[in-house]
């Protein structure tokens, strides 16, 4: 059986029937994919209850002119740590670029430069992150739980939560509509 290519810079689509109500119509941008595991950030729910200012404020830093926008669950791993995702129009100490597509950052410096407008042009906040071990995820997607499809700007920054999981199957030419849960083997 051939083994899935790295999937840093793609985004994962839970399928249906995936069998975690966590990861319903789940959309992960992908950062780390490698021997080692893989972590990604999600982007198919917000946090109930708490904006960007409310996150800003309980960090003492004064929101400025950042906008008061939603924050995404981005996965059931260490809930309380932030990580912005990013354009790559800016960068920091501890940020990582994600292939050509995204960067991810999860420090102060860039709340504090989104909050001074000084910050990327395009950004998502997320508490948490999706974490595989080893092989984890490469299991999942054999048995079907995911589908692996690029990212992009629109589908990252110009889609709401609502329509993302959607847009990103539509944008892979695949009508979600039509999936099932039930699938075989060959």
């Amino acid at each position: 059986m051939d083994q899935p290519k790295f999937l840093t810079g793609q985004l994962l689509l839970a399928m249906p029937g995936i069998g975690d109500p966590r990861f319903e119509k789940a959309v992960i941008a992908m950062c780390v994919h490698d021997e080692e595991g893989a972590l990604g950030i999600g982007l198919g729910r917000l946090v109930p209850r708490i904006g960007f200012h409310d996150l800003l404020r309980q960090l003492d830093i004064d929101p400025g002119v950042a906008p008061d926008v939603a924050i995404h669950l981005g996965g059931p791993v260490e809930p309380q740590r932030g990580f912005i995702l990013h354009s790559l129009d800016w960068g920091g100490e501890g940020s990582v670029q994600v292939s050509d597509r995204w960067v991810l950052t999860a420090t102060l410096g860039i709340l504090n430069a989104i909050a001074e407008g000084r910050g990327p042009t395009r950004w998502i906040a997320a508490l948490g992150y999706a974490g595989w071990g080893a092989g984890q995820l490469e299991q999942e997607l054999c048995s079907n739980g995911w589908f692996a499809t690029p990212g992009s700007d629109d589908l990252l920054y110009g889609s709401d939560v609502e329509s993302r999981w959607t847009r990103a199957f539509n944008s892979a030419g695949i009508d979600p509509r039509l999936l099932t849960s039930d699938f075989g083997t060959a």
